[in-house]
């Protein structure tokens, strides 16, 4: 009987260690190490023709199968010749699929290169590669990468097309320009404030028509307040009398010297904004038409009818984003044409590569965190993520809070009821899927109203009172509709 014991025990075990490595516990990932460094044959061996590269600054280390090649670690460097001696070295050694971690950008240039020789790149996450406790080196890393592939316990990251790559290296150098931009402005209202220029007191923003032309007349030797005020425009609130006042100050030297490098370089970074737009027009007049013909549809509400200018490209970007996708996301409350353009630019517009919304929702970490034990939650943690379309969605869910729509009135009772951080973190998720169905399916969000969401709401409220009621035994009596 003990023997029958042990050998179903053991079977218990290798069964339990079957699967993905971020499925096992720690006991588990420990005997799965074990097994492995022993070469045990009974682990399945998911890619056999596998190879495992340790990425670095100066040199790669890659590791392929010892029956391979006599010398079955090599290292190459970083030059463009050796990378294709690389994968030159890799296909004679029939090897059809490479792993590597994602270290810095360094892994960008051999990604391209191994991937145009026709090999299949696993960029995997270095924590899921951690090397086992003891001495470590390039050497021991590139074939723990190998062994870790070979058995099929690594996840590939998601890597967009190149078509979608190079309108992302065109938004995200927009974004800095931006950045940029508003860092110059804040050192420029800073110089004025040390001046006692008051300026940002009387206008909301030293970057528009008023404030540049005051600025720019100051750097060319104006002095007189009143003159200075003659540059107001007629939109702006504060009288003239007021800008007047705000505008006599001490002047300093050395504090205009640094008003007018701020200005300079906001207005290279302004231009450089404008080469991007003209670029990124350029870009998505060449894209394929996947509109099929179809008109964009027109926009009736009078909040995004408004031409607010500020840092928005300047040309027409929705009608681009809807000839290269087919569809048109902003017809969304909440999602604008910039975050249309920075899920479009991350994430590419075909949304194959999830299997599901579900799946795209855990790519953005937008999911709960729920920690289950014995069928139980024991626990409940936090997914922080950097991914510019999880923070482009929860900006704009954030919108929805004064939105008269069906999506304002879901985060009015989300927030209500849990607070506005796990409202915002629902209401993006919700915003993910709605995203994940148009680009997939075709489909076509039509707005029902926060009065439409509130009735629909109440009915659920009141089935679900009902189902309570009947539970406890007491008998439910229809009121009759008045007349």
């Amino acid at each position: 009987m003990k023997a029958k014991a042990t050998e179903k025990n053991k079977k218990g075990a290798e069964h339990r260690t079957k699967g993905h490595w971020h499925e096992m516990n720690r006991k588990q990932r420990r005997e799965m190490m074990r097994k492995m460094l022993s070469e045990d044959i009974s682990l399945e061996v998911v890619h056999p023709d596998a190879a495992g590269i340790d990425i670095g600054n100066e040199s790669h280390y890659v590791a392929v199968p010892p029956s391979r090649d006599s010398q079955p670690v090599r290292r190459f460097g970083c030059t463009t010749a050796e990378l294709k001696a690389m994968a030159a070295w890799l296909k004679l050694c029939e090897i059809r699929t490479v792993a590597m971690q994602s270290t810095g950008v360094y892994w960008v240039a051999v990604y391209d290169i191994l991937e145009e020789a026709g090999l299949e790149v696993y960029l995997v996450n270095a924590r899921d590669t951690k090397n086992l406790p003891g001495r470590k080196s390039d050497v021991q890393e590139s074939q723990w990468l190998m062994k870790l592939h070979t058995y099929g316990l690594l996840r590939n990251s998601f890597r967009p097309s190149q078509e979608t790559r190079t309108m992302r290296t065109y938004w995200r150098q927009r974004n800095d320009l931006v950045q940029s931009a508003g860092r110059h402005i804040l050192r420029m209202q800073k110089a004025l404030t040390q001046m006692n220029l008051q300026l940002a007191n009387v206008l909301s923003d030293i970057s528009g028509a008023t404030g540049q032309a005051i600025i720019k007349a100051i750097l060319a030797g104006e002095r007189n307040p009143h003159k200075l005020a003659e540059f107001r425009d007629p939109r702006v609130k504060a009288s003239e009398e007021q800008i007047a006042r705000s505008l006599e100050g001490n002047w300093q030297a050395d504090l205009l010297f640094v008003l007018k490098q701020e200005q300079d370089g906001y207005e290279f970074c302004e231009k450089q904004m404008a080469e991007c737009d003209r670029q990124l027009e350029q870009y998505l007049q060449q894209r394929e038409d996947r509109s099929q013909g179809a008109p964009l549809p027109e926009e009736k509400r009078k909040d995004r009818r408004k031409k607010k200018k500020g840092n928005k490209p300047q040309f027409d970007l929705r009608e681009g984003l809807f000839r290269m996708t087919g569809t048109d996301l902003t017809r969304m409350d909440g999602i604008d044409v910039m975050t249309a353009t920075t899920i479009i630019s991350e994430a590419g517009w075909d949304m194959s590569k999830w299997q599901t919304e579900d799946h795209f929702v855990s790519w953005l970490r937008l999911c709960p965190d729920n920690r289950i034990s014995g069928n139980k939650v024991i626990g409940k943690g936090r997914l922080p993520t950097n991914n510019p379309i999880s923070i482009a969605l929860k900006m704009a869910a954030c919108t929805l809070r004064e939105s008269k729509t069906y999506l304002g009135a879901q985060f009015r009772r989300l927030r209500t009821r849990l607070g506005a951080p796990i409202a915002i973190k629902a209401m993006a998720a919700k915003l993910a899927r709605l995203v994940y169905r148009m680009l997939r399916y075709g489909m076509k969000y039509v707005d029902q109203g926060a009065a439409f969401y509130e009735l629909q709401h109440r009915e659920f409220q009141i089935k679900r009172l009902k189902s309570k009621a009947e539970k406890l035994g007491y008998r439910v009596i229809p009121i009759p509709a008045a007349a």
